[in-house]
């Protein structure tokens, strides 16, 4: 399934950790497109870290310079062009600089990439970072590297990630890689490859380890969260029949989230991204259950229209999502629901249209992720459904989106005014360093004045007024999670 595309101010951000004293070579990462390609940089770091490379903020000081890329939209990749020309130029002045293409991008393109962008030295997919070593051997003594091919079990649970940049405060722990949803206008699964679990107990660990270190919230991660599952020490491929299989201990997601929130019950937990095919009751009642899981749920349900929603393999109608809907409703009345939406998909006609927006009426999404359908080579919509929709019309149909979808976000952020919530200090608000910046745990943004609080405290504050998108308030005291 499409993958939610991460906060605009973090694309391209050059990520930097910590480096050991004894590492003599220069790496510069850039990172595009969603949460799990951040995740994975953190990976990719602490794979170099180990072979004599520390983080580098400036790109002309750079021994090594690697970007993280994204095939969701075409902007995403042309975007990286871009960033490949301003490589080349630097590369002019340090010849001995290599360039090193990983993700999405790199396992769709392949080999065409070294043929195409001849500033590049290494292509390397999603399921392929562990040799990383051995590619760069083979860039030092000449030769251009390639490895993207897709593994049927590689989940890197052994690897710590460091983690770059941030604000030591939130955190990722991807639990699942790859997709098998086979959605008719999304790459990832033949990017990121078949899906497959994480050991639990190593998630568990990883979020032990980051609770030592002093985070406060992790954001559980996979392009289908609601899909996991860990059949008792073992991936589907080491059992010898379905009856083998189903003799084993399984852990599925909502034991998953359980076993998080009983690890660290001071911790915030989050996940990211749900399918509504697979979101189960018992997720929801696990989600009532634990006050320390937030209560917001990121559910893309790409259109309104249920005869678009077959075109598109979604395995869900409209009449099921809503049901979905109210049953979340139900179970967790002040949950936060989000969608990602695609105007213009194939086919679509102006009734389909109207069902989309008559569904986010029906709704009312605190935010959304909004796009024009934009076609992807390999896709099974490219191969089999004309894009023939109009530029215009595409266009028209998306500001229609975006304006309900801003009129619905006014309307839920003004049910916080008057109430006071606990918000995570996550950083200095863009607009004034005076100010505070963190979240609800329906993953709404507040700011409000500094005081003497810090990162990473968790602090009541009293909602006194909000724009569409952010609460406005008064700090009054430390939550009791302090």
């Amino acid at each position: 399934m499409e993958e939610k595309i991460i906060d605009e101010s973090k694309q391209g951000e050059s990520l930097v950790l910590e480096g050991k004293s004894s590492n003599t070579r220069k790496l510069y990462i850039e990172s595009y497109g969603c949460q799990m390609n951040f995740s994975d940089s953190e990976i990719v770091a602490s794979i170099l870290n180990d072979q004599g490379y520390n983080t580098t903020q400036v790109l002309e000081e750079a021994d090594l310079v690697l970007v993280n890329t994204c095939s969701i939209r075409d902007k995403a990749e042309q975007t990286v062009r871009k960033r490949l020309e301003k490589y080349n130029a630097v590369k002019k002045i340090n010849p001995k600089m290599k360039v090193g293409v990983l993700g999405c991008m790199a396992e769709r393109l392949k080999s065409k990439f070294l043929e195409e962008e001849k500033i590049v030295d290494m292509v390397v997919g999603p399921d392929a970072y562990k040799d990383l070593p051995n590619l760069l051997q083979e860039v030092e003594e000449g030769r251009d590297a390639v490895n993207v091919i897709l593994s049927k079990d590689e989940t890197y649970g052994d690897i710590s990630p460091v983690r770059l940049g941030g604000n030591g405060v939130t955190a990722f722990v991807s639990i699942t890689r790859g997709c098998d949803n086979m959605c008719t206008f999304c790459v990832v699964p033949f990017t990121r490859g078949r899906e497959r679990s994480r050991d639990p107990l190593s998630i568990i660990e990883e979020v032990n380890d980051l609770a030592k270190k002093g985070y406060k919230e992790i954001t559980l991660l996979g392009q289908n969260v609601d899909s996991y599952l860990w059949y008792g020490g073992g991936l589907k491929k080491d059992f010898k029949n379905a009856t083998e299989m189903q003799k084993a201990t399984a852990t599925n997601f909502a034991q998953l989230l359980e076993m998080v929130a009983t690890a660290q019950p001071k911790m915030r937990i989050r996940f990211s991204t749900s399918n509504p095919q697979d979101m189960t009751e018992d997720v929801l009642h696990t989600m009532a259950k634990f006050e320390n899981i937030c209560n917001y749920i990121h559910l893309p349900v790409q259109s309104g229209s249920t005869r678009i929603l077959k075109e598109m393999n979604r395995q869900h109608t409209r009449e099921e999502y809503m049901q979905l809907i109210d049953k979340i409703r139900e179970i967790i009345p002040d949950c936060a629901i989000s969608q990602d939406m695609i105007s213009g998909f194939p086919t679509e006609t102006e009734e389909d249209h109207q069902d989309t927006l008559s569904l986010m009426e029906y709704v009312k999404y605190d935010f959304g992720f909004m796009f024009m359908y934009s076609e992807r080579p390999g896709t099974m919509a490219a191969r089999k459904l004309e894009d023939d929709i109009p530029e215009a019309t595409k266009k028209r149909r998306l500001a229609e989106i975006i304006d309900l979808q801003q009129k619905h976000s006014g309307y839920r952020t003004k049910q916080f005014v008057g109430k006071t919530v606990e918000i995570l200090i996550e950083k200095e608000s863009k607009k004034s360093d005076a100010e505070w910046s963190g979240r609800t745990p329906q993953n709404t943004v507040a700011v409000f004045a500094k005081k003497h609080y810090k990162v990473g405290d968790f602090v009541m504050v009293r909602i006194d007024d909000c724009t569409s998108t952010t609460l406005l308030g008064e700090a009054v005291g430390y939550s009791e999670n302090n």
